[in-house]
């Protein structure tokens, strides 16, 4: 018979569970970027990794016998500390933000559809024609700019509009 463990089952555990938990959270972090953000919808990655890893570290708490609470909570307390770690530098590093998010990609802009972009961000040219619906535009001319965010969503800018700034750290990567 197996043994049940309900509060403390050493500190080798524990340990394991912050260096495995601190590389397992690293690797996962860089496949999702590695993956594009398409795979993200709305979320970092590092959101992503947290949220996931915490719903399945509570499952595996509530299921296994062999996991004890003290371990769990320690491994809660990895997943939130190295998510607070991640957000503190990206406010502070903007090299690092870059590394560990996304940045937007203009898929369209002024009447040309940017293939190259939509090919590497995996977006068809009937999701560009999707989104304008969904801004309640009824054609392309109507639109100045459609960018995939760094979480995955879009953004449709209208013609008409009087400053695009908003646009500025896009323009530079596309030559018009």
């Amino acid at each position: 018979m197996e043994k049940i463990i309900f509060f403390y089952g050493g500190v080798s555990p524990i340990i394991r569970i912050i260096v495995v938990g601190t590389l397992a959270y690293l690797s996962l972090l860089i496949l999702l970027r590695i993956s594009g953000q398409r795979t993200l919808t709305r979320m970092h990655a590092f959101d992503f990794v947290v949220t996931i890893a915490i719903g399945s570290t509570f499952g595996r708490l509530m299921t296994a016998k062999g996991v004890s609470l003290a371990e769990s909570v320690t491994a809660f307390l990895v997943l939130i500390v190295l998510q607070s770690i991640f957000s503190w530098m990206m406010v502070r590093s903007s090299k690092f933000a870059y590394w560990v998010t996304a940045t937007p990609s203009l898929l369209y802009f002024r009447g040309k559809i940017l293939r190259k972009a939509m090919k590497k961000h995996r977006v068809t040219q009937e999701e560009l024609l999707s989104v304008i619906r969904q801004h309640k535009i009824g054609s392309l001319e109507d639109v100045e700019a459609i960018i995939l965010e760094s979480a995955g969503t879009f953004a449709v800018i209208k013609k008409g509009a009087t400053d695009y700034s908003a646009l500025n750290n896009l323009l530079g990567i596309h030559q018009f």
